[in-house]
């Protein structure tokens, strides 16, 4: 199935989220079927072919919480009477009845009146009759005679109800990776969604571009989301650590392992177990991990390899925040392991004004904006849409290459590693190819051809209403090539960390010129992005200020 193939379900179709989910089906069969096993695409097929009731009920218990379901409290009125449905899945082997469920389930699926219809005997005996329900519910679990797992019929016998039980919810977990590319998003995220109010832009889909190739990396993956899970319930990060497979040679599976680790070492932190947190720290590449390491070891009076690690990270910091980190463990350290005193580096002042302004319900940065314009000096609210907006426009090919483990599926507003580590390395021909154009001067032209062909088609760094085709043609013709392509390269460099902290207005002047211009209401303050920002237009020569707005009278 390829994109153009896909069709959007109405929802004035009551089975509309049917339809969503044989296309999410239908793209992995197209896409990753040779990365499943026989077994489980007959269950597919079996799904595929039953009548549509009882493949709209699986769909409906699948996007639930939970595997065990009772039939009485399957109602949704386009499938009406749940009973053909379930005997149908359950003749299919999608669907289990009589399953054997631990009393913890069972007091999930009952109300408080059902549990003390159920166990009223066993409470009166315990003095439980008043208690509430996760009171009763804890007594149960702890109680050796309801250690074992029964059917539902078992432990209510007085009860009509059916339990079903999803057979198939390892095959559908295995489908909703396969086609997200996680398991953060849930099958309601894309099933109960009208596909057609929004669009997206056309990604080539080949082999080469999938992020799995193979089915040992989806199980490498399902492995990293178990211990992950298990961390979250409260285990030792000591012994997930030791859980831990060696390093992945999928770079994008070894960033989730990076990741994973760099979780497991802060837990670790938190619990006070410092040995798991440093072997967990010196294990990972996730940019963070370096700096926690070193503060950990100054923390445990190891200063000369604390300060060794500060020395190390600042010859090839990962990026601005680390280097900014590991600066201030220099200087707290230097004497402490005889290494001479750094080199002091005087901050630029930054130009600052100061506004006096009558208090306003409106947002203080679009008072700034109307006081500082004048007739030949117009002034825009961007804060960190332009340069962001501008990037994207200028870059798009590069940003929507099919790169593996870029996009999964057709629904994408941008690519899945956008904000990751890495993602100008992986595009570097692609974005230089594309930056090239502010040196040959067809920038312009590009980018405004690009406004026009790709306005509306989501983009996660596209604010397309506050970007106008004016705004776009003045920015364009007054900031210089040189100065744009110092900004897009610093936000490609670390788009996660630089691409917020730009300053809140542009002002284009009368000759032709231009100044950013950061707004401060009264008590707020810089931001360590924003300085950073502020820093690093002084190093270029352009201009930009703050404007300190306080209230008059």
């Amino acid at each position: 199935m390829t994109a153009d193939r896909l069709q959007a379900a109405s929802l004035a179709d009551p089975f509309y989220y049917l339809a969503n989910a044989r296309t999410l089906v239908g793209w992995v069969l197209d896409h990753h079927g040779d990365l499943l096993l026989d077994g489980e695409k007959a269950q597919l097929a079996a799904w595929l072919g039953a009548g549509r009731e009882a493949r709209a009920l699986l769909v409906r218990m699948v996007m639930r919480k939970g595997e065990h379901f009772r039939l009485s409290r399957l109602r949704y009125p386009e499938i009406g009477d749940p009973s053909p449905a379930g005997v149908e899945l359950v003749s299919l082997g999608l669907v289990q009845e009589g399953a054997p469920i631990p009393v913890e389930e069972l007091t999930d699926l009952l109300t408080l009146t059902e549990l003390d219809a159920c166990f009223a005997e066993a409470f009166a005996g315990a003095g439980l009759v008043r208690a509430t329900k996760g009171m009763k519910r804890d007594w149960l679990c702890a109680r050796p005679e309801y250690a074992r797992s029964r059917p539902f019929a078992d432990w209510w016998p007085a009860s009509q109800d059916r339990l079903l039980s999803l057979a198939c919810m390892p095959l559908f977990e295995r489908l909703r990776l396969m086609f997200f590319g996680n398991l953060r998003q849930d099958w309601s995220e894309f099933v109960l969604t009208e596909l057609g109010n929004q669009r997206y832009e056309t990604v080539a889909f080949t082999p080469e571009s999938r992020a799995f190739r193979n089915r040992a990396e989806v199980d490498q993956y399902l492995a990293l989301h178990r211990l992950r899970a298990r961390l979250e319930q409260g285990e030792a990060p000591a012994t997930l650590l030791d859980a831990l497979p060696a390093r992945l040679d999928n770079d994008w599976l070894a960033g989730r392992q990076d990741k994973l680790l760099f979780t497991l070492a802060r837990a670790a932190e938190r619990a006070g177990e410092e040995d798991c947190a440093e072997r967990a720290y010196r294990q990972s590449r996730h940019p963070e991990a370096r700096l926690r390491l070193a503060r950990g070891l100054e923390r445990r009076g190891r200063h000369e390899e604390a300060f060794s690690l500060a020395r190390q990270g600042l010859a090839a910091p990962r990026d601005e925040a680390e280097r900014q980190g590991l600066q201030r463990l220099y200087r707290r350290l230097y004497k402490k392991a005889g290494a001479p005193a750094p080199v002091s580096v005087t901050e630029a002042a930054i130009p600052t004004r100061t506004l006096a302004l009558p208090p306003s319900g409106e947002r203080v940065e679009r008072l700034a904006a109307e006081a500082l314009a004048g007739p030949d000096a117009p002034v825009y609210y961007v804060e960190n849409h332009l340069f962001n907006g501008l990037l994207a426009l200028l870059c798009w090919e590069a940003i929507y290459a099919p790169l593996p483990g870029a996009f999964f599926h057709p629904f994408h507003a941008g690519p899945a590693d956008l904000y990751r580590p890495g993602f100008a390395e992986r595009r570097r021909t692609l974005l230089d190819d594309c930056l090239a154009r502010l040196e040959n001067g067809s920038y312009h032209a590009a980018i405004m051809a690009r406004y026009r062909q790709k306005r509306g088609i989501s983009c996660p760094l596209l604010a397309w209403p506050a970007l106008s085709e004016p705004l776009l043609e003045r920015a364009l013709s007054c900031i210089p090539p040189a100065h744009l392509g110092a900004i897009l390269t610093r936000l490609l460099s670390d788009l996660r960390g630089h691409g917020s902290g730009l300053p809140d207005l542009i002002r284009f002047l009368p000759d032709g010129g231009y100044e950013l211009i950061e707004v401060k209401g009264p008590g707020d303050r810089l931001q360590d992005n924003q300085r950073r920002w502020l820093a690093f237009f002084h190093q270029q020569g352009i201009a930009a200020s703050v404007c300190q707005v306080r209230w008059s009278p």
